[in-house]
């Protein structure tokens, strides 16, 4: 089937919406827009799946078609999705600091710390001085046309300030989901993008600071800017120290109750965040980070993603709704082409030669430059602020530009991490033409600790007399051991012992991904169907299969049907609690008939006396 059918069929599938569209003239409301925009997305997206495109594209040319711009109008009111865009941002800030392990962070040093602080610099000064060849300039009279390349654009008085400043930074939306769909945010190279990511979320922020003041910058604004975001800081983590980590403690035996506490402390924190005149996303990303060091982040994240999916393809519809038609803006659409190229390279500029000069080699260097290489939904904000009839800092014009470079990054870079693998490698023999030699022998990814060979999923009565033989008999094995489970108490008590323990649900691939599975040489799940909550051993050996293709997989079953069907499944061996208790029973009751009780009890006594497992 080609790609322009599937494209007719998805039109035919969209056509009820459009007739209902044209039938009326009135707003359909907040439920209205969200069913239609939810609608396209979900035809797109199936589409896009089968030309086996990424999701993000499919998303924004649902948008497109909907959008009263492009397409059929069938959304009138954009303010009403950009809501809820907003909320998916907000969440998605969230996840990045619960993501955020600032152990891993601080083992990055000084990479991190300069390649953050000189990357918005960098690219500031080159593009100042590309636009400014181009013909961009600071106008100090009123907004007045002028030529960019034979195009005639109406600009502002900081038509070329603005335009420097939105291209340096990067896009926190769409390189978080791309690299969480491909298991990278735990990579150097994705600690090292999300913390380039914060120190240009923390320029944007004095960015932000700035624009009201830009006519007359004062210094007492910026440290006030500053000020106000370190009293938010302490506040937040001096209550997740000494208040939040009591709540969290209570709450722990039940998971849907943390993660609506966790939901309400985000939109706290945020609300906080805006009434100090300061982003809410930024507000949502120290909330995040505030509780990251909490055990129960990873079962969060694992509930969080799905509604964060929602808003977040409410965001890039929403985007595709405002997409000006190219065909009107053809000149600006040229442009925006160039200076798209331009953002790209000096990503690469501004990144690659301080990393590699820091010792990272080519391949972190260059994968980070990658996954930075598209413009800031930030972008998008400040445009729109700097447009605003009260500052009039910039011209329509420069608004259309950016949103072109963000639609034309945003697909490029979309491919770019996509495939930044095979990409790398090309570029690592260019670099290496050009004199950057590759670090031989150089650790480039690096963990704090090393990957488990053995994963328990769950934790209750087996896998309790399971670790106390391990205890006794093979104690080097302890030390290849993870466990995931819920249980606040088996957290505790696995933790004091020496235990790698994570606290989830091992029904969440994420969970299972962030603790390691793949990794695991053997999964084992020890816990009968009658008693594991929200999944079964037959869904495990899918979800584990899916993690750790290549692990070897132990489940547990109660009858002989059932073990049956879990060996057809794939799993290599069943556990059945009933026989193992029926061959410990025979030769009791062998040694009971022949007078033997006595030494029986002795011995299971003095055995249970010296016993210590977690489960007693």
């Amino acid at each position: 089937m080609t790609s322009a059918s599937l494209l007719v069929i998805g039109l035919i599938l969209l056509h009820p919406a459009v007739l209902w569209a044209s039938e009326s003239q009135t707003d359909y409301g907040l439920l209205s827009n969200i069913g239609v925009s939810i609608l396209a997305a979900t035809v797109m997206a199936y589409l896009f799946t089968v030309l086996k495109q990424p999701l993000i594209l499919a998303y924004i040319a649902a948008g497109v078609i909907i959008g009263p711009r492009i397409g059929f109008a069938l959304v009138q009111d954009k303010d009403d999705i950009a809501t809820i865009a907003e909320i998916g941002l907000i969440l998605l800030l969230f996840m990045i600091g619960l993501e955020l392990n600032l152990k891993k962070i601080r083992e990055s040093g000084k990479s991190l710390i300069l390649t953050g602080c000189s990357q918005f610099i960098i690219c500031v000064a080159m593009g100042l001085g590309f636009l400014f060849l181009l013909g961009f300039t600071f106008q100090v009279a009123t907004p007045q046309e002028y030529e960019i390349l034979g195009v005639k654009i109406v600009g502002g008085r900081y038509d070329l300030l603005y335009l420097a400043a939105c291209l340096a930074i990067s896009s926190t939306t769409i390189v978080v989901k791309l690299l969480y769909e491909k298991f990278e945010l735990d990579t150097l190279a994705g600690r090292l993008t999300i913390g380039v990511l914060i120190f240009q979320d923390l320029w944007a922020i004095v960015i932000l600071g700035l624009q009201p003041n830009l006519a007359d910058p004062q210094i007492l604004v910026v440290l006030w800017s500053f000020a106000k975001g370190a009293f938010l800081v302490g506040i937040t983590f001096l209550a997740s120290k000494y208040v939040l980590r009591l709540i969290f403690r209570k709450i722990a035996k039940l998971p849907e109750l943390v993660l609506v506490a966790s939901l309400g402390w985000c939109f706290f924190i945020v609300g906080l965040a805006s009434d100090l005149g300061m982003s809410m996303e930024m507000g949502a990303l120290i909330a995040g980070v505030a509780i990251s060091t909490f055990p129960y982040n990873l079962d969060i994240i694992g509930k969080i993603i799905n509604i964060r999916d929602f808003f977040i393809t409410l965001f890039f519809v929403g985007l595709g709704m405002v997409i000006p038609n190219p065909l009107d803006k053809l000149g600006l659409v040229g442009i925006a082409l160039l200076l798209s190229g331009f953002l790209v390279v000096t990503r690469f500029l501004s990144i690659f030669p301080v990393l590699y000069g820091l010792k990272n080699g080519n391949r972190i260097s260059l994968l980070t430059s990658i996954n930075l290489s598209q413009l800031s939904e930030f972008a998008l904000v400040i445009v729109v602020i700097g447009k605003k009839p009260e500052y009039h800092h910039i011209g329509q014009d420069i608004v259309t530009l950016i949103i072109f470079v963000f639609v034309i990054t945003s697909i490029a870079s979309t491919y770019m991490i996509k495939y930044s693998n095979n990409l790398q490698n090309a570029l690592g023999k260019v670099a290496v033409a050009l004199g950057f030699k590759a670090m031989r022998g150089q650790v480039e990814e690096s963990t704090l600790e090393e990957p488990k060979e053995i994963a328990l999923l769950g934790f209750f009565r087996v896998a309790s007399a399971f670790l106390a033989e391990i205890e006794e008999i093979k104690p080097e094995l302890k030390n290849k051991l993870v466990v995931v489970d819920f249980n606040p108490r088996v957290y505790r008590r696995l933790a004091a012992r020496q235990v790698k323990v994570f606290y989830g649900d091992i029904s969440n691939l994420q969970t299972l991904h962030h603790a390691g599975l793949e990794h695991a040489k053997i999964a084992i799940s020890t816990i009968t169907d009658d008693i594991l909550v929200g999944t079964s051993n037959l869904k495990l050996i899918s979800e584990i299969r899916t993690v750790a293709p290549n692990a070897r997989i132990i489940v547990t079953g109660t009858s002989n049907s059932q073990a049956l069907e879990l060996y057809a499944a794939g799993a290599d061996f069943v556990l059945r609690p009933n026989v193992a208790t029926a061959l410990q029973l025979l030769p009791v009751v062998e040694r009971l008939l022949q007078g033997e009780e006595a030494v029986i009890k002795e011995v299971a006594v003095a055995k249970l006396a010296e016993r210590d497992e977690i489960l007693n």
